[in-house]
């Protein structure tokens, strides 16, 4: 039985509200999973970020998923991925004092993606690099409403999920991203960036990619 509960954990701007779901069995990780713009709806009940969620689970890991600043609970305002790049480090850390020094996954779906590429960035020039990272529909380039994002790199191992017919964020936008960084992107025929009636596989993509 998966156990669920909301909790409130200190951020730099104040509190982050955070669902914290943890698997019956005894964790053997900690996945923290990020959702797309809070300024376009985004929060942590986001369908994508809970199949993301489900597949941690269901992989032993202990699901994290915040609430960026400004949404829900969660005290601030939105920083465009600076705050809540060390919003998402304090609630790691807190994750690790709770329930112990176990490895670290990140996933994240669009600007939720794009902070986790910010995070991994964090972790690896502490020393202390995330064993797994999934970046879903990700901000990259310019996209719709005049925003632009210069995404940063991530270790060529990264799991790339995006959609053939993303309206939001062009396939051609993160490619041109991933290709110097020779990172390989799983391309979902068809599927817009919500991934409508494609959720499914989302999950087993990740399932298949993260099974030890």
């Amino acid at each position: 039985m998966i156990h669920t509960e909301t909790l409130f954990i200190a951020g730099a701007a104040g509190l982050i509200e955070t669902i914290v779901e943890t698997p019956a069995e005894t964790p053997r990780g900690i996945a923290l999973i990020c959702h797309p713009h809070p300024l376009f709806g985004g929060a942590n009940s986001n369908k994508v970020t809970h199949t993301l969620a489900r597949a941690a689970l269901k992989l032993g890991c202990v699901a994290l998923r915040p609430n960026f600043r400004g949404v829900g609970g969660s005290a601030g305002q939105h920083d465009d991925g600076a705050g809540e790049c060390a919003d998402m480090l304090a609630v790691l850390a807190w994750a690790q004092q709770r329930f112990g020094d176990l490895p670290v996954s990140l996933a994240g779906f669009s600007f939720g993606a794009y902070v986790q590429t910010r995070v991994a960035q964090a972790l690896a020039d502490a020393g202390q690099p995330a064993r797994r990272l999934a970046l879903v529909g990700t901000a990259a380039g310019h996209v719709e409403g005049a925003r632009r994002y210069e995404t940063a790199a991530v270790p060529p191992e990264t799991l790339v999920i995006h959609g053939a017919r993303d309206e939001t964020v062009p396939l051609a936008n993160v490619l041109a991203w991933a290709e110097p960084l020779d990172l390989p992107v799983v391309v979902i025929p068809g599927a817009d960036h919500f991934f409508h009636r494609r959720l499914q596989l989302i999950r087993d993509i990740v399932l298949r990619a993260w099974r030890d």
